[in-house]
């Protein structure tokens, strides 16, 4: 399915990218997303949530350049995988590694185990 729709994407000038497999039921199918963009120069497909991320990154503590970075915590590892300044408790989203579910981190928390690879930041007491 990703390559017909690639192939469709480029006979217009666009590149085409999965994202994400969702509602999986063995039974009865699966719902598959996927991003239709006009390329970068790199050949690669415009994401929305990192332009956003470089934009706002330095106002929450953070460099442009920590989307999609890894940090651990005691128990998980997660990836930087967006921001967003509605929240302003918890403006950090990143996703687990193993299995991609999303989590929301303050941008300090996030600052310090990127930064010292302290393993558990969370408030103890």
């Amino acid at each position: 399915m990703l390559k017909a729709c690639q192939d469709v994407a480029a006979r217009h000038g666009l590149v085409a990218e999965a994202k994400e497999i969702a509602g999986v039921d063995l039974r009865w199918g699966f719902d598959l997303t996927f991003r239709v963009s006009i390329p970068l120069p790199d050949g690669t497909a415009l994401d929305p949530e990192r332009l956003r991320f470089e934009a706002l990154a330095e106002a929450f503590g953070l460099s442009s350049t920590d989307y999609g970075r890894q940090f651990s915590t005691d128990r998980e590892s997660f990836r930087v995988v967006g921001i967003d300044p509605r929240r302003p408790k918890y403006p950090i989203s990143a996703e687990r590694i193993p299995d991609g579910q999303a989590f929301k981190f303050t941008a300090d928390q996030v600052a310090l185990l990127l930064r010292s690879g302290v393993r558990d930041v969370t408030p103890k007491g």
